[in-house]
């Protein structure tokens, strides 16, 4: 710790104002963290540790290897009180600029850390205790960054110390997972030609295979999704009740499959049960692969709006309301204000009571856009008076 304040003290923090400078803010921050390689284990970190966070009284964050938090994410008022110290997504907690702290101890010595209280540097940061431990590339072992918890005087235990490494090491067998499947999706490209199916708002479906591009009717694309979403297959049956309201016999559906295949050629409907002859990737698949990834810019971005509008095919309505839900969450739970923003003037978020509230919560006092907002919350709750 007495290494830790000289190279503070030799870096010229002053300890009574120290700097941590937010470095990265809005789209830079944004797209930064989307391409980051721990975008790819945030899904498992928010299961270990943020979702008991705003339960257990403390915050969790991921560090870039300059310091740069790129995730603040745990218990609300806590980050509230945080973000008077600059401990904010895309400030900056190295040593070089906030002083002797746990994530700033294991970027310098690439050792777990833990900072208890008063051995802060600064003083501002003496009243939180930290705990942090390395997250290294699986394959190359170079660092990627810091997981760190912080709260009160019981962060900086034993116990806690534990628990952050093991959550470290779990991340970085996540992300070992994902690069063997990432290999593993690389070879089945390069042998097959691959192709997409895109069903979010637009009137009709578009298929795309092999740089040839088709537009689909409803019931076509219906079909075509369900079973890109079902690679293992789908019986007659079990598209009939996916499809129809009532029952229908399945010679009905053996007769929509053949009227889909005289249109769609490739990739080719094998039968028994009925599936694709070769992976066809979505645009709802990509958005789920988004949100898991916290890639919340650009999810929104592609969610032009619900799942096949026009369809009323039971199955098709349970995963219009199952995306529209998942985005929603995710957005309120992780997205910065300025995605939120967006999401609250979309057709899915204008009339959100919830949202727009959200929206106001994360505003800074002093914004101009907190107007805005309030205006706006105050004549939803006036209309549904």
């Amino acid at each position: 710790m007495l290494e830790s304040w000289r190279r503070s003290s030799s870096a010229g923090v002053d300890p009574d104002r120290p700097v941590a400078p937010v470095q990265l803010l809005d789209d830079e921050l944004e797209a930064y963290r989307d391409q980051h390689p721990l975008a790819g284990a945030m899904p498992v970190l928010r299961n270990l540790l943020v979702s008991d966070a705003a339960d257990n009284g403390f915050v969790v964050a991921v560090f870039d290897t300059l310091g740069r938090a790129l995730w603040v994410e745990g218990n609300r008022r806590l980050r509230s009180r945080a973000a008077e110290m600059h401990f904010v997504e895309g400030a900056n907690w190295s040593e070089e600029f906030a002083g002797t702290n746990a994530p700033g101890l294991v970027l310098a010595t690439k050792q777990s850390a833990q900072v208890f209280a008063s051995e802060h540097f600064s003083r501002s940061v003496q009243p939180w205790s930290c705990t942090a431990a390395p997250i290294v590339d699986p394959e190359s072992e170079e660092l990627l960054g810091v997981l760190d918890v912080s709260g009160g005087g019981d962060i900086a235990t034993p116990r806690v110390l534990t628990l952050v490494r093991t959550a470290a090491a779990a991340a970085e067998s996540e992300l070992r997972l994902q690069q063997i499947d990432g290999i593993r999706r690389k070879r089945r490209l390069e042998v097959l030609p691959g192709g997409r199916l895109d069903v979010l708002g637009a009137a009709q479906a578009r298929l795309n295979w092999a740089g040839r591009q088709l537009r689909l009717s409803v019931r076509h694309a219906e079909l075509l999704l369900l079973l890109a979403l079902h690679p293992e297959g789908m019986t007659a049956d079990q598209l009939a009740v996916g499809l129809h309201e009532r029952d229908r016999p399945p010679v009905t559906i053996r007769a929509e499959i053949t009227r889909l295949r005289r249109i769609v050629t490739e990739p080719a409907i094998l039968s028994r049960p009925y599936r694709l002859a070769e992976p066809l990737d979505t645009d709802v698949a990509e958005l789920r692969r988004l949100l898991a990834r916290g890639a919340h810019r650009q999810a929104l971005a592609l969610y032009t709006g619900s799942v096949l509008p026009r369809s009323d095919a039971p199955a098709i309505v349970a995963l219009r309301h199952e995306i529209r839900r998942r985005l929603r969450n995710a957005l309120l739970t992780h997205a910065t204000v300025d995605v939120l923003l967006s999401y609250a003037q979309s057709p899915d978020g204008l009339n959100d009571t919830v949202v727009w509230q959200a929206c106001l919560d994360r505003l800074r006092y002093g914004s101009p856009r907190r107007t805005q907002v309030r205006t706006h919350l105050d004549r939803l709750r006036e209309s549904s008076r």
